[in-house]
C-alpha cells in the first residue's frame, strides 16, 4: 500500500477542495483517518470544511488559500506544508475547469486559466512532492482526469487535450516509480453532479441532454472509488459502469466515425 498510514506528521494535499469531487475526496481521506491539506481560492469555504473534518475526525485539517494559475503561489505551497512540521503522504490533483464552444470564438484568457489549472498545477505539483515520498518510500499521487480523456471532445478542445495529458502523464510517471513504493493513479469521471457543469457554461437542460442520467455519478461515490482506487495503486479509476463503456469507445471507435457525432450532441456546437 503506497499510501502511509494516518500519522500526526503526515497530510494529504488536496487542490479544489472548496467543492465536488475534491471536497468529497477530503471527507473520505479525512474519515479514515488522514490529516488533509485543503488547497483552493475559495478560502471560506476551506475553513468551513477544514472546521468540520477536524470536529468529525479528529484530524489535522490545514488551509491553503492559492490560485493554482500562479507558479509562485504553487511553488509555496508544499513549503507551507513542511512549514507545519508536516511531510505529504498524497497528493490528490483534483482542481480543474473547463471552458466550452468553439476554439475560433475563444476567450484566449479563458483557455490559457484552464491550461494552467489543468495541466501546469498537476504537472508542478507532481514534480515538487515526488522527490520527498521517493526519498520517505511511500506516497500517493492520484490526478484527476476525466473519460474526455480518452478522445478528442469537439466543443471542449482545450479540456479534453489538458485531460489526455493528465491521463498520459500519470500513467508515465506511475511506470517511472514502479519498485520506489509510491503510487500515481489517475481518476477519470464521467459527469459528476457538482458546480463543475454550471461553471463551464452549461445549463441544466444541456447537461441532461447531452449526457443520460444513467451516467451521472455523486461525488461521494466518486471520491470512495477514487480513494479505494489509490488506497489500492490502481493505474485508472473510472467510476460507473456506463463511463467505463464510454471510455473504451472513446479509445476503439474509429474517430472518423465518433467525432462527428460528438460534435453533433455537444450543446456548445448547437447554440
Amino acid at each position: 500500500m503506497a499510501l502511509p498510514a494516518p500519522s500526526p506528521d503526515r497530510t494529504c494535499i488536496v487542490t479544489g477542495a472548496s467543492s465536488g469531487i475534491g471536497a468529497a475526496i477530503a471527507r473520505r481521506l479525512a474519515g479514515l483517518g488522514h490529516g488533509v491539506t485543503l488547497v483552493a481560492r475559495r478560502v471560506d469555504r476551506l475553513q468551513v470544511l477544514a472546521g468540520e473534518l477536524a470536529e468529525r475526525h479528529g484530524i489535522r485539517a490545514e488551509v491553503v488559500a492559492t490560485d493554482l494559475t500562479d507558479e509562485q503561489a504553487r511553488s509555496a505551497i508544499l513549503g507551507e506544508v513542511e512549514g507545519k512540521g508536516l511531510v505529504a503522504a498524497a497528493l490528490v490533483n483534483n482542481a480543474g475547469l473547463s471552458t466550452t464552444g468553439p476554439v475560433r470564438t475563444a476567450d484566449v484568457a479563458a483557455e490559457l486559466g484552464m491550461i494552467r489549472t489543468d495541466v501546469e498545477a498537476v504537472a508542478h505539483l507532481t514534480t515538487l512532492v515526488l522527490p520527498g515520498m521517493v526519498e520517505r518510500g511511500a506516497g500517493s499521487v492520484l490526478n484527476v482526469a476525466s473519460t474526455a480523456a480518452f478522445q478528442p471532445l469537439p466543443g471542449q478542445a482545450g479540456y479534453a487535450a489538458c485531460k489526455a495529458f493528465v491521463l498520459s502523464y500519470t500513467l508515465a510517471v506511475r511506470t517511472e516509480l514502479e519498485g520506489t513504493g509510491v503510487s500515481a493513479t489517475a481518476l477519470c469521471p464521467g459527469p459528476v453532479k457538482t458546480e463543475f457543469v454550471e461553471q463551464a457554461g452549461f445549463t441544466a437542460d444541456e447537461a441532461a441532454q447531452a449526457m443520460p442520467g444513467f451516467m451521472w455519478v455523486s461525488p461521494e461515490a466518486v471520491a470512495q472509488q477514487a480513494v479505494d482506487g489509490m488506497l489500492k495503486g490502481r493505474a485508472i479509476v473510472t467510476p460507473g459502469l456506463a463511463n467505463k463503456v464510454s471510455a473504451v469507445a472513446g479509445r476503439v471507435v474509429p474517430r472518423a466515425l465518433l467525432l462527428p457525432i460528438l460534435a453533433r450532441q455537444h450543446p456548445a456546437l448547437r447554440r
